[in-house]
């Protein structure tokens, strides 16, 4: 049986608190301390907002290319020139619509830059960036709940992304550790014999649109989700491993 549980009273999350403790802390007093097996969810926002990831745009420099795209895509010039720094490359821009390629390889809207949620750090000109690096994020907070609890969960940093040809949004895993984040099963047999020749599992981004049904897109503020019953059996891999090659990507 697979447990979701929503990890209440974390409150908002300010630049350099230790976000290991107060997660930790919120884990015990609902007497839901983690076991073997357990996957803690957290959202990349509660990751950013620990990190300092927050960017004021007033103090945005907008060049000619930024502002050109800007109006091409009737955004905001300051958020264009954000945009343009945390991207290696611009996918798709459209009026109102702006798809870039992080620099982690996540292809993304905005980059991943929120303005949604921001808690004391929200204001009308205030942003927030995605981890500098996700996995690592997600490596170094397990590190700091091993020092804290018996049995450190894997932990997975999860982000809300739209999908090509279908509506809406669901969970995914930006940053993994302690976990396999992609699952090969090519040349397994299938239940005939037959060997799989292109089936690989995306354990992570299940795993994370699992916890998004707990955790909401909206006003509900549950940034963290403990997700008890599962079992793998394949190597720790990070979520870099399910960023698409270019050369392999038919929707770009």
């Amino acid at each position: 049986m697979l447990d979701i549980v929503p990890i209440t009273g974390i409150g908002e999350i300010a630049p350099g608190c230790d976000l290991a403790a107060v997660l930790a802390d919120a884990l015990i007093a609902i007497g839901c301390a983690p076991g073997p097996g357990d996957v803690l969810v957290v959202t990349s926002k509660i990751v950013s907002k620990a990190e300092g990831r927050v960017a004021v745009l007033d103090e945005v420099i907008v060049d000619e290319a930024a502002a050109d795209l800007a109006a091409r895509t009737r955004k905001d010039p300051r958020l264009v020139a954000l945009v343009q720094n945390e991207a290696s490359r611009i996918v798709r821009a459209v009026p109102h619509v702006l798809i870039a390629c992080h620099r982690t390889g996540h292809v993304m809207a905005n980059a991943g830059i929120d303005q949604s949620n921001l808690g004391d750090q929200g204001g009308a000109d205030t942003v927030l960036l995605l981890p500098q690096d996700p996995d690592a994020s997600a490596h170094a907070l397990r590190e700091r709940l091993a020092a804290r609890l018996p049995h450190p969960p894997a932990v997975v940093l999860s982000d809300s992304f739209g999908r090509p040809w279908r509506m809406g949004v669901v969970n995914v895993a930006i940053g993994a550790a302690g976990l396999p984040a992609l699952i090969d099963h090519r040349g397994a047999p299938d239940r005939n014999g037959r060997p799989m020749a292109v089936t690989q599992v995306a354990f992570a981004d299940l795993v994370a649109s699992a916890a998004g049904l707990v955790m909401g897109e909206g006003a509900q503020g549950i940034p963290a989700v403990l997700i008890r019953g599962l079992t793998w059996d394949a190597p720790d891999r990070p979520a870099a491993a399910l960023v698409r090659p270019i050369e392999e990507d038919l929707f770009q």
